[in-house]
């Protein structure tokens, strides 16, 4: 009964689609003639599933079926799903392009490793090995970059100084200026004679020097310097004295007789008469004069008067009046 009310209903209320069945006669002729001009290629590990490349834009709109049975004669298949097929391209255009591929993909896979590689190396830290001579990278100084110990730096400045002294001894003497004298210049740029200049630095300091010894010996009296003449005189004389000298030795006794003391109470008659001159050969004044502490008596031009300051009397009368003092209060002191 139920096929009978189908069949019915099929007949009086379902029509058929003309237009449907034009276009999908349509689109199969169009897939037909595809698939006469493209080469297809059928993938061993295909599951079914995947929409193939040669069908059209109008497959969106209808269903897909897959076949349980294709599948599982596929997987059972124990021959190559890849068919050879000759064409305007072939098998040799398809080898030639899949190299062509190949080599295309290592060149670009060496040009990322090497670009890589320089990256790295680049933004890796610098190793100094433990062997000085190891290659490292050398600054515009002459030193080694990175971290070095106290050894490395040591050794390092030691090959340095070795190498400059070899390249310095390689210049000829001549040219190094070995043996020359040193060239000394003034503010003007003219040379200087330092030796010159040296030997009037020391005439000028003997001269200044002698200068000096001179006004020294202007400043003393006649009678220091022909004292000081006789001493230099005894000196000399000591180079041939006896060694011991005894109280019997009449060349001592004689010096020590005429040796004059102002103390001495036998001046007055046991000295000789003078020569009428003095030591320093010049005739002595006859005549009174001013006392004075040292004695001295005045020159044999001299006028008579008196030109000091008084203090020569000073001294001579507050002495006689220290004296007068003393002598004074012991006479008052008996009377009491």
């Amino acid at each position: 009964m139920s096929s009978s009310l189908a069949d019915y209903l099929n007949a009086k209320y379902l029509t058929k689609d003309e237009s449907f069945d034009k276009k999908a006669k349509k689109r199969k002729r169009k897939e037909e003639k595809a698939r006469a001009r493209q080469v297809r290629l059928v993938d061993e590990d295909a599951t079914g599933w995947e929409k193939t490349g040669q069908e059209s834009d109008d497959d969106d709109d209808r269903p897909i079926t897959v076949s349980d049975r294709s599948t599982a004669e596929f997987r059972k298949s124990k021959k190559s799903g890849w068919n050879t097929l000759s064409g305007p391209s072939g098998a040799s255009a398809d080898i030639e392009e899949t190299a062509a591929a190949d080599a295309i993909i290592a060149s670009t896979a060496a040009d990322i490793a090497a670009s890589e590689a320089a990256l790295l190396e680049s933004e890796a830290p610098v190793i100094v090995g433990a062997n000085p001579e190891d290659e490292a990278i050398v600054m515009e100084s002459g030193a080694r970059a990175g971290l070095q110990s106290a050894a490395q730096v040591t050794a390092a400045m030691k090959k340095k100084r070795d190498r400059e002294l070899e390249e310095f001894k390689k210049v000829n003497a001549e040219e190094a200026g070995k043996g020359k004298d040193t060239i000394y210049r003034d503010a003007s740029g003219r040379i200087i004679n330092i030796a010159m200049q040296r030997a009037e630095a020391r005439k000028k300091l003997e001269e200044e020097e002698e200068k000096k010894r001179q006004q020294k010996e202007m400043n003393k009296g006649v009678v220091q310097l022909a004292e000081a003449e006789d001493r230099k005189r005894r000196l000399e004389d000591a180079k041939f004295m006896k060694l011991a000298r005894r109280a019997d030795d009449e060349e001592m006794n004689q010096e020590l007789k005429e040796k004059e003391l102002w103390n001495d109470p036998a001046m007055n008659f046991m000295t000789k008469k003078s020569t009428g001159k003095s030591k320093s050969g010049f005739p002595m004044y006859k005549g009174a004069f001013p006392p004075n502490r040292y004695g001295i008596r005045p020159g044999h031009r001299w006028d008579g008067v008196d030109r000091g300051n008084g203090t020569e009397a000073l001294f001579f009368r507050k002495n006689n009046e220290r004296r007068d003092k003393v002598q004074q209060e012991y006479a008052w002191e008996m009377d009491v």
